[in-house]
């Protein structure tokens, strides 16, 4: 992904209006949107959402997406993760798409973009893979190296501690690395809130946080879907768990389809809309489709907002921004 510049919006809209296909067209008419054969008209059959929870959360995190998805007539899967280690983890995501018949669109949170790296390379039911706020990994990557590779992330503020000084550890055996993982209650809404919400609503969730295995961190990935499935990224610019210079070093790498969205790592519960949008625009695959040459000197502004395409249709960048 091959990002030219940023232009921002005053408030954070709908990607489906920002970037209606008759307005492109409009515009430029090598700038149509291409829809894949479910665009929500009825033609073909709808893929299969697929959505899979990070650490430090459970598939209820889903619900208003699950909702807005189902309300457009998409069948939806949330499946659980079991936060056990990035390998087992993997093969049991993989071994639930095996029972998901027809096209799947296969989204992640967190860590779950791991998770989904892993597991949907080889399946050609696989259409498109959707990061929100996630690690993307290249082979031999750990969550944990990602997480450390730029400044960011609020997990620690001590580099050389054992374990990141935001989590909580609870030993599982005598074995020094059979280890659970917790956020701190008192650090729960910075790292992974931001504290943008209500101080009451960060505690139950700290409360109701699934414990993650010290594996899903430390794990190298062994097979990496980006790498032959289209994918599409949202880059949370307040993101204090992955942070957000990691989050765009990976989005870039992949070469995802990306929006940019003015919200902190828990995305899915302060900004579940601009989720849905996301992965709407990535079941209908309507992303840019450019000239070879030139493109990336075009860019449509619609309303305010800047839609940057960028030569050969796979980086669509929103800037969102709230008043």
């Amino acid at each position: 992904m091959k990002l030219i510049r940023h232009v921002s919006a005053r408030r954070s809209l709908s990607l489906a209006v920002l970037v209606p296909a008759a307005a492109l067209m409009a515009a430029d008419p090598s700038l149509a949107s291409g829809n894949g054969g479910s665009s929500g008209s009825g033609e073909g059959a709808r893929p299969t959402v697929v959505l899979v929870h990070g650490a430090w959360a459970d598939d209820s995190g889903w619900n208003e997406v699950i909702r807005s998805l189902q309300s457009e007539g998409y069948p939806v899967v949330a499946t659980a993760n079991p936060l056990r280690g990035l390998t087992g983890d993997s093969a049991h995501l993989a071994a639930r798409l095996k029972t998901v018949k027809g096209p799947v669109v296969l989204v992640g949170h967190s860590y779950g973009g791991a998770v989904i790296t892993n597991a949907a390379a080889g399946n050609p039911n696989v259409k498109s893979l959707v990061h929100i706020a996630a690690f993307a990994p290249d082979r031999g990557e750990t969550a944990l190296q990602l997480a450390a590779k730029y400044p960011g992330s609020h997990l620690t503020d001590d580099p050389d501690a054992p374990l990141p000084t935001a989590l909580a550890a609870i030993p599982l055996s005598s074995d020094p690395t059979d280890v659970d993982t917790y956020i701190k209650p008192d650090k729960f809404g910075d790292v992974f809130l931001s504290d943008r919400t209500a101080a009451d609503r960060a505690a139950a969730l700290a409360a109701a946080q699934r414990p993650a295995h010290v594996a899903t961190s430390a794990e190298t990935t062994r097979a990496v879907a980006w790498r032959t499935i289209p994918s599409w990224y949202l880059v949370a610019t307040d993101d204090r768990t992955i942070g957000t210079d990691n989050l765009r070093f990976m989005a870039e790498r992949a070469g995802s389809t990306t929006v940019e969205v003015d919200a902190p790592h828990a995305v899915l519960e302060t900004d579940s809309d601009d989720v849905t949008d996301l992965i709407l625009r990535a079941a209908r695959d309507s992303r840019p489709a450019l000239a070879a040459t030139g493109a990336s000197d075009r860019a449509a502004v619609l309303g305010g907002a800047a839609v940057l395409a960028v030569a050969g249709g796979t980086a669509l960048v929103v800037r969102s921004r709230r008043a």
